[in-house]
């Protein structure tokens, strides 16, 4: 077996399980779980459609590159919805489509990481639980940023080291992130840029909650974004990972991409071709109907609006809670541990919360999800009020 398997932690949801067991919360109380980021709105019916649609193309074996089509208008999404400049993306060369960027996340290190040079990944803290595993599993070493309350909830990026920058060879982002929900400025953006110029590594940016914010006049910034703010229009050294599970509610679809520098994805090609994980041609042709559409998109980000006010104005006076800059989860501070408040909540009033330090680490001598607890507003609107009616009253019962 793989000696690097034994490096893995058991992942968050596992945790969750083994703080849970043997717990029996008030029967009357129907569970409500806002632990996992599983959207829970209705997916596009015209995407579902063009899923039945095109079911008899089940029949024929995808190319893993994609279809000329569906890279198309994922092209034409970037260039819209980041400002391109018309002609800068190239659909045949800096498009591939992933089955989900969970898996691209975790590939794209196997793919790019030299084994042979001692290599760091620098990630945030908290953090997407694939960003280590995908570290650990390509012979690399996490090397963990902490995201506190001192800082924004953004990495300290100026804290890092010449040598430890030199030893970078991929730096995952997460903007907006997971859990904090944090949005990192252009000028941040721009300034990793030039560090990984001047270092040579490869940033990898997960913008998989990017269609998520509260503003219509102000969404998150992108890499590519940042890139061609710059005049950069090779996007080199930079790869965005984007997906339709948050964006669109489909998260069954598995349907997802990279894009950005097309030397790093004529590799990362090269890598998947032999990884076998091509995407389902009915699938793809779904994707095309979804990419193209942002209206269904403006109806999502109004529905978790609502959800985020409703649940906001019970919580903020019992507990230290504030709306992020996007994304759908709220990253509370708690008084007590957060595995503590987690567990108690569930035991007492049936709501299940992923605790703090579940999707970190201890570095730089704290753990910075230990007084946390991650809610994800993916329930419907009635059971986030419920759930934070519920949370309120557990507090002020103490």
């Amino acid at each position: 077996m793989n000696p690097d398997l034994e490096l893995l932690q058991p992942y968050p949801f596992e945790k969750l399980a083994a703080l849970k067991a043997g717990l029996e919360p008030p029967a009357a109380l129907a569970h409500i779980a806002l632990s996992i980021g599983e959207p829970k709105h209705q997916p596009p019916a015209f995407v579902l459609q063009a899923l039945v649609d095109s079911l008899p193309r089940i029949s024929n074996y995808p190319s893993t590159i994609g279809l000329p089509e569906l890279r198309q208008a994922i092209a034409d999404w970037l260039s819209r919805r980041f400002g391109l400049a018309e002609g800068s993306i190239s659909a045949a060369r800096q498009v591939l489509p992933v089955n989900g960027t969970r898996e691209a996340l975790f590939a794209f290190a196997q793919a790019v990481i030299d084994r042979s040079e001692q290599p760091l990944v620098i990630m945030p803290n908290p953090f997407y639980q694939i960003y280590e595993g995908a570290a650990l599993l390509a012979g690399a070493q996490p090397h963990f940023l902490n995201c506190t309350r001192e800082n924004g909830y953004t990495p300290d990026f100026d804290a890092v080291s010449p040598a430890t920058w030199q030893r970078c060879q991929l730096l995952y982002l997460c903007s907006p992130g997971n859990p904090t929900g944090a949005v990192l400025d252009s000028a941040t953006l721009q300034r990793l840029i030039a560090l990984a110029d001047e270092h040579d590594f490869i940033i990898a940016s997960d913008e998989c909650y990017s269609e998520l914010y509260f503003d219509e006049q102000r969404p998150p910034i992108g890499l590519l974004q940042a890139c061609a703010d710059m005049g950069r229009n090779d996007y080199r050294r930079c790869v965005v990972f984007h997906s339709l599970s948050k964006r669109s509610n489909l998260p069954g679809l598995r349907s997802g991409f990279v894009a950005g520098d097309a030397d790093i994805l004529a590799k990362f090609l090269h890598y998947r071709t032999y990884h076998g994980c091509a995407m389902s041609i009915p699938s793809q042709l779904a994707s095309v109907a979804a990419w193209q559409d942002e209206q269904h998109v403006r109806d999502n980000r109004t529905a978790y609006r609502a959800k985020f006010d409703t649940v906001l104005d019970i919580l903020q006076d019992v507990m230290e809670v504030e709306r992020p800059d996007a994304g759908f989860y709220l990253w509370p501070r708690t008084a007590q541990a957060g595995h503590e408040f987690a567990r108690d909540l569930y035991a007492r009033q049936n709501v299940t919360v992923l605790p703090g330090r579940f999707i970190a680490r201890a570095a730089d001598g704290i753990n910075p999800g230990e007084q946390h607890v991650r809610m994800a507003l993916v329930a419907t609107e009635a059971e986030c009020r419920e759930a934070a009616e519920r949370i309120r009253d557990f507090i002020r019962r103490g």
